[in-house]
Parts: C-alpha cells; sequence; structure tokens
C-alpha cells in the first residue's frame, strides 16, 4: 500500500503510526506520501523510519493536479489543492483502495503499491 498523509506539523511519530495502523490493518505498507512541507517533519520521518519504508513528498502543485474524492475547503485556502492524504497516496501508488480518514486529527489514505514498489 501506498499510505497518503495529512498531518498539522509536530506530530509525534507514536501518534502518525496509531493513525495508520487503525486505517491499514493487514496490507503491506510499501511507502508513505504527503505535503512536501512535511518532509522535514520528525514525527512523520520517524514513523517512516519505524515502518521502514521511503518518507515521498509532492509539491501542492502536484497535489492539485489530482482528483479526489473528499476536497477540504481548509486544504484548498492553506496550499492550493483539494487535499493531501488521497492526493499523495494515488500519486505514490496507483488505485485509491481507502479514502480520505480522519483519525485524531490526521487524515490517513491509500492506494494500491506501483509495480516495483511491492
Amino acid at each position: 500500500m501506498a499510505v497518503g498523509i495529512g498531518l498539522r506539523p509536530g506530530t509525534g511519530a507514536a501518534h502518525i503510526l496509531r493513525a495508520i495502523r487503525s486505517v491499514i490493518t493487514d496490507a503491506r505498507i510499501v511507502v508513505v506520501a504527503t505535503l512536501d512541507r512535511r518532509a522535514e517533519d520528525t514525527g512523520l520521518r520517524a514513523a517512516a523510519e519505524t515502518l521502514a519504508v521511503p518518507l515521498v513528498t509532492f509539491t501542492p502543485d502536484r497535489l492539485a493536479g489530482v482528483e479526489v474524492r473528499h476536497r477540504s475547503d481548509r486544504t484548498m485556502r492553506a496550499i492550493g489543492a483539494a487535499g493531501v492524504a488521497e492526493a499523495a497516496a494515488l500519486l505514490a501508488g496507483g488505485e485509491l483502495v481507502c479514502a480520505r480518514t480522519v483519525v485524531d486529527g490526521i487524515v490517513v489514505a491509500a492506494a494500491t503499491a506501483r509495480e516495483g514498489r511491492n
């Protein structure tokens, strides 16, 4: 699975991992993806390291180019894209299999893994 994450800066790794594991219960995660502004977020980097997967990021322009099922007005105002988690999951993976799900303030979405990322 390619897991897309939307979160506020400074979110702790344990909180992120709980959110991911509550949504992705039995599939193998191969990549975590998010907004480029979160690339250096220590909690997110630690979560990806714990999962032993790469963290990939996308610019707001790349995210904005993806049609998502669930649009967020707040995200649109903040970065100019309709959403982060679904768009990042789709860009990092293939077909969306888990739409935007909010767990304790963290947005999680998942897409099938791309060939070569399994």
